[in-house]
């Protein structure tokens, strides 16, 4: 750990009382309103968790977040609940200076690799990664998590283009920019990575609430993702998110509830300048 920036940012260290860990949050995963992306402290929470579990796998992780995360020292309160003979039970408690952000709870086993199958869908179908284009970095400016993690899509979006498509879905590839492989610690990181699929009907939105399940390890290479939400309603909404490896095989599957929020005008201002001065091949999707 700590070659990569993800490994290097969500290091936790044991401290007093027994079952605490010492994290600091960075600014390197901020999302467009300036707060500490909440899939990165999920992540954080993750890593503690794991030092007290007698099973190494995480399969499904959920976290509710009851404020703004920002960068700064945190401390890590975590405890096992119950560990049987297949799967263990945690609960971790993110606090910065004296206030609680995340409450996160996880269950741990072996992912196993045999065992019966049944897939009743199939990874986005996508140019390859090099035929695709990407949003530039500086499309959202407060988003530093934009410069840490790579996408591309077979076309750009409507939101970017000022044409919202009134379609809140999207399909694309995803990487860490820095060549870092996906692992089942990053994936809670990773499907919250992304631009919110409601900016395709001219709102974004901060989450409330997520759960990731955790279906296998990667395999090296791009992922492909599938982001899709269905319902806005009384000021809310869901987002499901699919993670396919360059396998073929699905690694993660996610949904959050998120609060509906008015687009920026920071936001609007960043994409405008941008589509007046953007090259014809662009590399990388700001979120």
């Amino acid at each position: 750990m700590g070659d990569y920036a993800f490994d290097a940012d969500t290091r936790v260290t044991a401290c007093e009382p027994s079952g605490s860990f010492d994290a600091e949050l960075t600014g390197r995963w901020n999302g467009t309103n300036g707060a500490v992306n909440g899939g990165y402290m999920l992540a954080t929470c993750l890593r503690a968790l794991s030092e007290a579990m007698p099973f190494r796998d995480p399969i499904v992780v959920s976290g509710f977040f009851l404020r703004p995360g920002t960068a700064g020292p945190g401390v890590i309160r975590t405890s096992l609940t119950r560990s049987g003979r297949t799967t263990s039970f945690g609960e971790a408690v993110l606090a910065r200076d004296g206030k609680e952000v995340v409450r996160a709870a996880a269950a741990f086993a072996a992912l196993a690799a045999a065992g019966p199958v049944y897939v009743a869908g199939a990874p986005p179908d996508l140019p390859p990664p090099d035929d695709c284009v990407g949003v530039p970095v500086g499309s959202f400016g407060m988003a530093t998590i934009a410069e840490r993690i790579e996408f591309r899509s077979a076309s750009l979006p409507g939101w970017f283009r000022g044409e919202p498509t009134g379609r809140p879905a999207s399909e694309f590839w995803m990487r860490f920019a820095d060549g870092r492989d996906a692992d089942v610690y990053s994936l809670p990181l990773l499907v919250d990575s992304t631009a919110p699929s409601v900016l395709e009907l001219g709102v974004t939105s901060t989450t409330v609430q997520l759960t990731v399940h955790l279906r296998a390890h990667p395999a090296p290479g791009w992922l492909a993702c599938r982001a899709t939400t269905r319902f806005v309603s009384g000021g809310y909404h869901e987002e499901d998110f699919e993670v396919w490896d360059s396998a073929g095989t699905l690694v993660a599957q996610s949904r959050q509830l998120a609060m509906i929020l008015p687009l920026g005008l920071r936001v609007l201002v960043y994409a405008s300048r941008l589509r007046n001065r953007m090259a014809p091949t662009t590399s990388r999707i700001a979120v």
